[in-house]
Formats: structure tokens, C-alpha cells, sequence
């Protein structure tokens, strides 16, 4: 009886805890490794799965802890899962993440480690990032950011995105970049153009170059690209095989910029 309690504990959790499928599996597991101690091999009977939820019922009634520590645990793998198929996703872009000469780039061209920042120009928490990259860049001269138009808040940030593409025409993404990302009122037209005009853009060439369908393909393109990464929200940051989804501080930059480049 002690030894069959020994083994019904943790197959009792997965049972009781885990789906139909989960289910089936740790019945049979727990059907195996019996058999490999002495037990008659095959499913376990109505007695014995009675027993097992019995022996769960009333570990959960003396120590409620033992349910925290299995929901943690299946947390805890779910996340590791996870983070697996991140990495896995990365290095199956990563020419289109790291190596696309059409991107806009922040920084050391040459930096010794890139970080890619997925961005809406209106995204609050795009703008909230914003001072610490920019510390972070003062800071460590030797890092590259890839910047990746998404625009997924409405009009205005397709809006954006299409004039910071376009203004990449005459060598001002980075300073209408700025700009936008700092602006406090919403990304209108006319927003957007008295911030291109107060930092140098030509207007009218900045006008027609925004209805350039290549610009469009850009936007489809990174789009995709976030969709491939399961990019859920802005801003989303690529630093070597992480994905780190939200505004981070400073020192988390820092911490994931050595981490890369300890990694090499």
C-alpha cells in the first residue's frame, strides 16, 4: 500500500490537475513505471484511480501548498515551452530580423550586438521606452537597434509609419523618429508634418513618397514578421535569441545587452 501511495502522489496531480489528454498519458506512465515495480502492467483500475484522487484529496486538505506548487510548475513549463519556440522562431528569421539592409538603424552600424525594437509610433509604452534606449545608446556605443514599423493602433499609426519609412528617403527617420515618439498629442497629418518640417523634411517629397507602394510592402513585411515571432503588442524587443515583450528600465537593457553578449 506504501509503495503504491509513493507512486499514486505525483500521478494523482496530473490527474486530477491536467486535461483528458494529460490524463490518458499520466494513466499510462503511471501504468508503466507500476510494472516496472512489481505491479500488474496495463490502465489502473476504478479501485486504484478511486484511490489515487483519495490520496490528492487528502494531501491537498493537510498541505494546500502541494496545488500552488503544481499549478507553478505547469506555469513554469508552459513558460519554458514557450520561450523555446521564441528562440526557435528567431533563429528562423533572423536574416529578416538582423540582416535586412533596408532597415532603419539606430546607433553603431557596426555594434558588436543588435537589438531589434518592434514599435507603433503612437504606442504609449513605445513612448515610455523611448528615454532609456536612449541612455542605453549613450551609455554603450557599440550597439545596433534595427527599428520595425508595426502600426497596429488604427489610421494614424499606418499614418506614421508610412511618413517615418518615407523620411528615411532623405536621411531623417532617425530625427523624425524622435520626434514622433515624443510627440504628446495623437500622430495626425497634421501633427506629422510640423514635426517633419521642424526637424528638416522636405513636405511636399515626403508626401509623394508616402504613397509609395514599396513603403506599404515594408509595413506588410514587418507585419508578418511580428506575426512569425508571436509578437502580441508593442513595443516587442529582439536582443540575440530573446524576445522581451513591453517597455523594460534601463538596467534590464543593460542586464539583456551583456547577457548577448556573453552569448556572442
Amino acid at each position: 500500500m506504501l509503495r503504491r501511495a509513493a507512486l499514486a502522489l505525483p500521478l494523482a496531480a496530473a490527474l486530477l490537475l491536467a486535461g483528458p489528454e494529460a490524463r490518458a498519458q499520466a494513466v499510462v506512465q503511471g501504468a508503466a513505471q507500476g510494472g516496472a515495480q512489481g505491479a500488474a502492467p496495463g490502465a489502473f483500475t476504478p479501485e486504484q484511480r478511486a484511490e489515487i484522487v483519495g490520496i490528492l484529496r487528502e494531501a491537498l486538505r493537510t498541505d494546500p501548498s502541494l496545488l500552488r506548487e503544481a499549478i507553478e510548475a505547469m506555469r513554469n513549463a508552459d513558460q519554458a515551452e514557450q520561450a523555446t519556440a521564441q528562440r526557435n522562431a528567431i533563429a528562423a528569421n533572423a536574416d529578416a530580423l538582423f540582416r535586412n539592409a533596408d532597415d532603419p538603424v539606430k546607433g553603431n552600424p557596426r555594434g558588436d550586438v543588435t537589438l531589434v525594437e518592434f514599435f507603433d509610433a503612437r504606442c504609449g509604452y513605445c513612448k515610455q521606452l523611448q528615454p532609456a534606449m536612449a541612455e542605453l545608446l549613450k551609455r554603450d556605443p557599440n550597439i545596433r537597434v534595427v527599428l520595425k514599423d508595426i502600426p497596429i493602433l488604427g489610421p494614424n499609426s499606418v499614418l506614421a509609419s508610412r511618413a517615418l519609412l518615407a523620411a528615411q528617403k532623405q536621411g531623417k527617420y532617425e530625427a523624425l523618429h524622435t520626434a514622433l515618439l515624443a510627440l504628446r498629442g495623437d500622430a495626425t497629418e497634421a501633427a506629422i508634418q510640423a514635426e517633419a518640417q521642424r526637424v528638416g523634411i522636405d513636405w511636399p517629397r515626403l508626401k509623394r513618397d508616402m504613397e509609395d507602394p514599396s513603403i506599404q510592402a515594408r509595413i506588410a513585411s514587418n507585419l508578418r514578421l511580428a506575426q512569425a515571432l508571436e509578437i502580441q503588442g508593442t513595443p516587442a524587443l529582439v536582443i540575440g535569441d530573446t524576445l522581451v515583450p513591453g517597455a523594460v528600465d534601463l538596467a534590464t537593457l543593460e542586464k539583456l545587452v551583456a547577457e548577448a553578449r556573453r552569448r556572442g
